[in-house]
């Protein structure tokens, strides 16, 4: 773990259960996290920071060749869908994954 690498965020929750997988509910919620994932920066944001398994800080602009201000746009899209977490640590702002969103994510995929 680097320096700006933290552990922030909570692990994922190991026993809640999975709401339904099917009707209108599950179609609006599986539409909003598709939605936030409808930019190729934002998959790339959220791989990298699946990768790291910890909160990154500051290091997601210098790996993509985006603006800060663009990031963080992204970075407000992922969070406002729930698949992101930023917690403040001084003058930053870490994020990490929200491991139980992006479980629920690939479930409702997988029951397409």
């Amino acid at each position: 773990m680097t320096t700006t690498e933290t552990q922030c965020c909570p692990p994922a929750s190991e026993l809640e259960p999975l709401a339904d997988l099917e009707g209108p509910a599950a179609d609006d919620e599986l539409a909003e996290l598709a939605k936030a994932l409808g930019h190729p920066a934002r998959v790339k944001i959220l791989r990298l920071l699946a990768r790291r398994e910890a909160c990154v800080c500051g290091e997601i602009v210098d790996e993509l060749p985006l603006a800060q201000s663009t990031v963080s746009q992204h970075l407000k899209k992922l969070k406002d869908a729930g698949l992101v977490q930023g917690e403040i640590d001084g003058p930053r702002v870490c994020y990490c994954i929200n491991p139980d969103v992006l479980r629920r994510l690939r479930v409702l995929v997988a029951a397409l």
